[in-house]
C-alpha cells in the first residue's frame, strides 16, 4: 500500500523554498507514495510547475474568512457568531503591525492563526513543514500524521527568531531537516537538546532539466557585459548593497547592465535607491521570471550580494550552467563556492563587491578559469531525495 504524505507550504511565490520543494515533488516517486500539497493560499508562478500526480488542498470556512481584509473578516465572524474568532482576528492583525521584527509577528501571532484551521486528519503517513515558521507550527498544532517532519531552509540564527518559541516544535517533529553543512551546525548550536533530530538534506536540482530550459531564446538581456541575480527584492539579499556598488562601477566608466530577478516587499525602497543613485540604466529590476534560466545562461558574471543564504538554489543553478560567480562572504558562502576555484567570494560592502565584479570583467583568464572548473563537476542533487525516503521508510 502507498504511504500518504503531506506537505505544508504557505504558497508557490517565487522564492528559493518554494522552488526547491517544487524540484523536490517533481523528482518523487508516485509509484510508492501518494502525495498531497496544503497551501495557505493557492498562489504562486510555480504552480503551473507541479507534476499532476499532487493534489492540492486548501483551507476553507473559518479559514477563508480569516484570511480577508481585518474589516471584512472580523465583521464576517460577528455576524456568524464567532466572536472568539473575530477577536484573534483583530490580535492578529495588532501583533502583525506592531511587532517590527516580521519574524517575531508570524511566531507571536500564529495561537491567533490557529484558531481559524481546522484539524487535519486524513490518515497521513507523513506531514512534512517544508519551511520554517508557520508551516511547522501547522504540522505540529493541526495535522494528525504518525510521523511529523520540518525544514529550515535558512540560516537560523540569522532568521532572528526566537528559539525559546521554536524549541517547543522543534522537539515535537521527529526530523529537522536543514539544507548545508553550515546550517546544519547552526541548528545544533542553537538546539543542543534535538542534535539527534537535526538531518541535512541538499535542495533538489536537476541538471538536465535546468539546462533544456536554459537554451530558451531570451532577447532581453543588453549584449555587452550583463550581470545578473536572482532572488526576492528584501532585506536579505543585499540589494540595496549591490545598487551602491553598481553606482561605484558606473562612476569608474564601466559599460554593463546589472539584471534582477525576482519580486518583493522591498521593491518601492530599491526602485528610489536606484533614482537616488543614478543607475536606472543600469540596474534594472525584471520582477519574476517563469524561466528564469535563459538569463542566467546569457550573463557574463553570475552575482549572489546576499547578507545571509542557507543554500542559495540560485548558486548551484549558476554553477549548473557554468557562470563565473561572485558572492558575498556571508556565513554558509563557503559551503557552496571555493574561492578563485567555483567562484569569488568578497566582503559585503559595496566597494568590495564593485572590486570583485570589476577584476572579474576585466580579468578573462580567471573567467575562463572559472568556467572550466565548473564544467569539471555535476551538480545535480537528485539522489538526495534517498535521505528522505530512507525516513519516511523507517
Amino acid at each position: 500500500m502507498k504511504k500518504k504524505i503531506l506537505f505544508i507550504m504557505p504558497s508557490l511565490q517565487a522564492g528559493g523554498a518554494e522552488k526547491c520543494l517544487v524540484n523536490l515533488l517533481n523528482e518523487f516517486d508516485y509509484n510508492n507514495y501518494d502525495v498531497d500539497l496544503l497551501l495557505l493560499n493557492k498562489t504562486g508562478i510555480f504552480l503551473k510547475l507541479l507534476p499532476q500526480q499532487v493534489k492540492i488542498i486548501t483551507l476553507q470556512d473559518d479559514f477563508a474568512i480569516f484570511s480577508k481584509n481585518i474589516l471584512s473578516s472580523f465583521f464576517s465572524f460577528l455576524l456568524k457568531g464567532k466572536f472568539s474568532l473575530a477577536y484573534s482576528r483583530i490580535a492578529f492583525t495588532y501583533k502583525n503591525r506592531s511587532i517590527k521584527n516580521s519574524g517575531f509577528a508570524e511566531q507571536y501571532s500564529w495561537k491567533d492563526l490557529k484558531k481559524a484551521i481546522p484539524t487535519i486528519d486524513n490518515n497521513y503517513d507523513v506531514a512534512i513543514g517544508f519551511l520554517e515558521k508557520t508551516s511547522i507550527y501547522l504540522t505540529v498544532d493541526k495535522v494528525v500524521a504518525k510521523q511529523k517532519i520540518g525544514f529550515v531552509n535558512n540560516d537560523y540564527k540569522m532568521l532572528n527568531l526566537d528559539s525559546k518559541f521554536d524549541e517547543p516544535y522543534f522537539s515535537k517533529l521527529d526530523y529537522l531537516f536543514t539544507v548545508s553543512e553550515s546550517c546544519e551546525e547552526v541548528l545544533r548550536d542553537s538546539f543542543p537538546s534535538l542534535t539527534s533530530k537535526i538531518k541535512m538534506m541538499y535542495n533538489i536540482l536537476s541538471e538536465k532539466a535546468i539546462q533544456n530550459l536554459a537554451n530558451e531564446k531570451n532577447d532581453e538581456l543588453d549584449k555587452g557585459i550583463n550581470l545578473v541575480t536572482l532572488g526576492r527584492l528584501s532585506h536579505q539579499k543585499g540589494f540595496d548593497i549591490a545598487i551602491k556598488s553598481c553606482a561605484i562601477l558606473k562612476q569608474k566608466g564601466i559599460d554593463f547592465k546589472w539584471y534582477i530577478l525576482g519580486e518583493g516587499e522591498d521593491r518601492k525602497a530599491l526602485e528610489q535607491l536606484i533614482i537616488e543613485n543614478d543607475v536606472a540604466g543600469n540596474f534594472i529590476l525584471l520582477g519574476i521570471k517563469e524561466n528564469p534560466y535563459p538569463y542566467i545562461n546569457n550573463a557574463t558574471i553570475y552575482v549572489q550580494p546576499s547578507r545571509f543564504e542557507g543554500k542559495s538554489l540560485a548558486i548551484d543553478e549558476a554553477k549548473i550552467l557554468h557562470k563565473p560567480i561572485l558572492v558575498s562572504n556571508f556565513p554558509s558562502a563557503k559551503d557552496q563556492i571555493t574561492h578563485l576555484e567555483s567562484g569569488i567570494i568578497v566582503p559585503l560592502d559595496a566597494e568590495s563587491i564593485a572590486v570583485g565584479i570589476e577584476n572579474l570583467i576585466e580579468d578573462s583568464e580567471l573567467r575562463a578559469k572559472l568556467v572550466s572548473n565548473l564544467k569539471m563537476h555535476h551538480y545535480g542533487t537528485e539522489s538526495e531525495i534517498n535521505k528522505l525516503y530512507q525516513l519516511i521508510d523507517n
